[in-house]
């Protein structure tokens, strides 16, 4: 049978984390950063266990006012050092909870940066593999966080957007663009489909991309956003296709 992963980024403050929880398998945590405090880590990693569904790391640039939307120039230390924070903190609640951390998915303005500059995601995830050598990353499938995982040996997960709109190069339209994010949901429910039947992707300008991404995330801070992973899920269950988590492509040597 067809797997796919449905993953989404909870603890954000957007109030529908326990509704997204019965639809995803896997739940990307925001753990301090953009958002994100130890209670809200707890209760989610406790739902979490409870319900079966894997739970990851979501760090960001520490910058809470911005949501961490921004690139933030800083010296690379500093960065690093707000990157562990994180991902200590989330660690230590997991470990409390008695739940395992099954990946990272870096958020906002971290991500795309990692997306685009292969040595920055370099430095970026082998600090991450630094402090857990068998963490997978949850990463945008043919951008630079896929390279980068290989180079430092990291178990991958490929990751591709719902609802978001991409260029021809593959990586995400900026969401200071119009269009950025896609709201009708019908075309965000055939884009799933696709993905996940087809491993294609249409970008903005119609060049059609190809993914191998076996994980869809489904954002929940937009409006409707329980509804329509509602949606998604239903019609991939309805094609036949299974609603899991993928296991990560294991480092190459």
């Amino acid at each position: 049978m067809t797997s796919i992963d449905l993953n989404a980024d909870l603890g954000e403050g957007m109030g529908r984390d326990e509704d997204l929880l019965d639809i995803v398998s896997s739940a990307s945590i925001a753990c301090g950063g953009h958002a994100g405090d130890a209670p809200t880590i707890r209760h989610i990693l406790k739902i979490c266990k409870a319900r079966g569904v894997r739970a990851g790391a979501h760090p960001g640039y520490a910058d809470p006012k911005r949501f961490g939307r921004f690139r933030v120039v800083m010296p690379l230390d500093e960065l690093l050092g707000q990157i562990r924070s994180q991902l200590f903190l989330v660690r230590f609640i997991a470990d409390e909870v008695g739940i395992p951390l099954g990946y990272v998915k870096l958020h906002g303005a971290l991500a795309n940066q990692t997306a685009e500059e292969l040595a920055f995601a370099v430095g970026i995830f082998a600090t991450i593999q630094g402090m857990d050598p068998k963490m997978a990353v949850l990463a945008l499938d043919n951008s630079q966080q896929v390279r980068a995982a290989r180079a430092v040996g990291m178990p991958l997960i490929r990751e591709a957007y719902a609802d978001r709109a991409y260029t021809a190069e593959g990586l995400l339209v900026p969401r200071s663009q119009d269009g950025a994010v896609i709201h009708d949901a019908d075309a965000v429910v055939a884009r799933c489909l696709r993905l996940a039947k087809a491993g294609e992707i249409v970008a903005v300008d119609g060049t059609v991309l190809k993914s191998a991404a076996r994980s869809i995330c489904l954002h929940g801070d937009t409006p409707g956003a329980v509804d329509l992973a509602r949606d998604v899920r239903d019609a991939l269950e309805a094609e036949g296709i299974e609603i899991r988590a993928e296991a990560p492509e294991t480092a190459e040597p």
